[in-house]
């Protein structure tokens, strides 16, 4: 089976390449991270190690807010459907994988114009614009959660759930042993989140009072956190700095591991992580990012605690002080944190969107 994945959404994607066996795939993404800026984007660069044939699509977006690169973003969505149509005919695929995010607007209905099939993901818990957008010309609709099912047309969607990382499925099957201190992970996401680390900063001595922390920081020029956690290490006891272990980045593997082994986890609430999260059972302290679209990580957050595994603290309403108060009282009531209904989180997410795809590409050749 030839497949195109439109990117979008890195985790969920990269979670399906991993499970695809003799499949050919080529990939459809942004080359850059953000619109004028000339930061290559983290699915470029995986991508490309991956030894993935990576095609830039030169296409605007509908924004939600007007910008001084809205006009000129809006002339561009005919160039990416144009573009997009040139690009099939390149690769002649059996079927395309859309992810969502405005790349995929394009690609979708080209491939409807060439009468190539195509299926869609949706990782959210209601439905992304790109999504509801391109639902009407895809041939199946894959959604994580029951809920999203009320925006997209009857008939068309599966429920698939949301393709983990591999390293997750894997560290669940390990055993768990019982932290002597406990281990409190702290992680504002690959980026690092400012908002997390300076409460940390703030905090830090009189957290390491109580937990071991491992402090997935990010790597910002502007504010210089990882710089300055590090510094704050050098000058505390000895007995404390050595509960203390800052680092820029981690990659899957150890992200994973540390949240198994982890008491709590500090996060954002990107329903990647928040499934995660439910997946490993694992109790948490989530500050949503306040400027989410459709305050989409507030809902996310929502969810996983109506589940029992988690606190919810919006960061305006979050000082050092309440910070370190509220992870103590979470680890006095540990115990209390546990589902109080079945896994919702499908670790087979990722086969049965390869079953979908699988599908519909065969029913094309009939």
């Amino acid at each position: 089976m030839k497949i195109l994945i439109i990117g979008g959404h890195l985790s969920p994607a990269l979670s399906v390449i991993e499970n695809l066996k003799d499949d050919e795939v080529f990939y459809v993404g942004r080359k850059y991270s953000m619109e004028a800026d000339s930061a290559v984007s983290l699915e470029y660069q995986i991508i490309n190690d991956l030894n993935i044939p990576f095609f830039e699509l030169n296409t605007g977006r509908l924004q939600r807010a007007f910008t001084r690169h809205t006009i000129s973003s809006l002339t561009k969505i005919p160039i990416g459907l144009s573009q997009a149509v040139l690009l099939l005919k390149k690769i002649k695929p059996d079927v395309v994988l859309g992810f969502g995010g405005y790349v995929s607007v394009p690609v979708v209905m080209a491939s409807y114009l060439l009468r190539i099939p195509s299926v869609i993901h949706e990782q959210t818990l209601e439905a992304g614009l790109a999504n509801k957008m391109v639902s009407l010309f895809a041939k199946k609709i894959c959604i994580s959660f029951g809920s999203s099912q009320s925006f997209f047309p009857k008939g068309k969607t599966v429920l698939t759930g949301l393709p983990l990382k591999k390293e997750v499925i894997e560290v669940k099957k390990e055993e768990s042993e019982k932290n002597k201190v406990p281990i409190l992970y702290i992680t504002g996401g690959s980026q690092g989140s400012h908002v997390i680390n300076s409460l940390v900063l703030e905090s830090l001595g009189k957290l390491l009072d109580t937990f071991r922390i491992v402090h997935q920081t990010g790597d910002s020029i502007e504010f210089n956190d990882f710089e300055n956690l590090q510094n704050l290490k050098k000058v505390l006891p000895k007995e404390k700095a050595l509960r203390y272990l800052p680092k820029k980045f981690l990659d899957p593997m150890e992200s994973a591991k540390i949240m198994r082994s982890s008491d709590i986890v500090v996060s954002r609430s990107g329903i990647n992580t928040v499934c995660e999260l439910i997946f490993l059972e694992k109790p948490s302290l989530l500050i949503p990012l306040s400027f989410s679209q459709r305050n989409e990580q507030l809902k996310n957050a929502k969810f996983i605690e109506s589940l029992g595994l988690s606190k919810v603290y919006e960061q305006n309403s979050l000082t050092s002080q309440t910070f370190v108060s509220a992870l103590n009282e979470m680890l006095k009531n540990i115990n209390l944190f546990k589902l109080n209904v079945p896994n919702p989180i499908d670790g087979k997410a990722a086969e049965k969107v390869i079953g979908v795809l699988q599908d519909v590409a065969s029913k094309k050749k009939d």
